[in-house]
């Protein structure tokens, strides 16, 4: 199979990860379909985002999955009698906004567009080092998912096992930002809050939000992000 008919399935969820998991997929020449999924998350205006990237990096197919995930509750990303935690990331313990079990239906999802598509790879921008402490972002669980997926597919089966990629998982945050930029990037087009208003502008105080605030800075790239608060990294 030449490059140019390389498929891949890239989630999309309107954030920095994904958008730079976007321009890497383009990037090393694969057909890009991107897929993003409406959960009941706070931050609407995320998805508005996937699709403003999805169009300046030439997707070929951009589908908004609508799920029920909100409706358990159980994260504070879905649930809004939850608040969202804005006094920085506690080491060794997961976060409220952990959505149980979102990356392994994400993943399935991406899975069987997969089979339908007949790609070779799903693209997905987990990172397990500048993260919440998320369980579904670890190495070990990408390669467990890609094991069960090779089991499970008919793809497989028949010979054309499909590759869980996650380029950015051992990147630190300012890594990912300089790749990024490197590969054309627009990251004012991107929305990573968690509470991000319809505008797209970011709270400034979420984990995200400091995250991303600090490999901007680390990476010594000015950050576009617009605020509804004042930023703060304390």
């Amino acid at each position: 199979m030449s490059a140019v008919e390389k498929k891949a399935v890239v989630l999309v969820s309107g954030g920095l990860d994904s958008a730079t998991c976007l321009a890497i997929a383009k990037s090393e020449g694969y057909q890009c379909y991107a897929l993003s999924f409406d959960y009941g998350q706070r931050s609407s205006s995320e998805l508005t985002a996937a699709g403003q990237l999805t169009r300046y990096f030439g997707a070929l197919s951009h589908q908004i999955i609508p799920l029920g995930i909100g409706r358990l509750g159980g994260s504070a990303l879905t649930d809004h009698s939850v608040d969202v935690p804005i006094d920085g990331v506690v080491l060794n313990q997961i976060p409220a906004t952990y959505v149980p079990a979102r990356n392994t239906v994400f993943l399935s999802y991406a899975l069987a567009w997969a089979e339908v598509l007949h790609a070779d790879a799903i693209f997905i921008g987990v990172n397990a080092l500048d993260y919440s402490g998320y369980p579904d972002c670890r190495p070990e669980y990408i390669e467990a998912f890609e094991k069960m997926a090779n089991l499970a597919t008919k793809a497989s089966i028949e010979g054309h096992p499909i590759r869980i990629r996650t380029p950015l998982i051992r990147m630190t945050k300012a890594q990912i930002v300089s790749m990024g930029t490197g590969l054309g990037v627009d990251y004012s087009l991107t929305v990573s809050c968690y509470q991000a208003d319809e505008e797209g502008r970011a709270c400034g105080r979420c984990d995200s939000c400091r995250l991303r605030r600090m490999g901007f800075a680390n990476a010594g790239i000015v950050d576009p992000t617009q605020y509804f608060f004042s930023p703060s990294l304390t």
